[in-house]
């Protein structure tokens, strides 16, 4: 599978407040479904299917101990993104000092 859609599935699973909220509370640790469940006005159920698209783009994994399922945050994905993002930092970080040097000169004229 190329980067690319990789990279999709993980926006698009990160692009929903609630998974982002499931994500930012894996990376303390792994939780039980019912724990990371707790916080949210929503049922167990609408909890898990949020999970479910968290696990197909590859963000969190599911172990299975008697019972109870434990999600795990996989960091992957994450690296991923920030190294796409990384490109891009320097690519608008250049521009931008570019900016400041023709503001600075052009300034100076005045």
């Amino acid at each position: 599978m190329s980067v690319t859609p990789q990279l999709d599935l993980a926006f698009a699973a990160l692009a929903d407040p609630t998974r982002r909220e499931i994500v930012g509370r894996l990376a303390k640790g792994k939780a039980r479904v019912t724990d990371l469940a707790e916080p949210f006005d929503m049922s167990l159920n609408a909890v898990s299917k949020h999970l479910k698209v968290l696990e197909r783009a590859g963000l969190v994994r599911r172990t299975r101990t008697g019972r109870e399922h434990h999600i795990a945050l996989d960091p992957e994905p994450i690296r991923r993104i920030a190294g796409w993002a990384r490109h891009y930092e320097r690519f608008w970080n250049d521009r931008l000092d570019k900016l400041e040097t023709f503001l600075r000169t052009n300034k100076r004229r005045d």
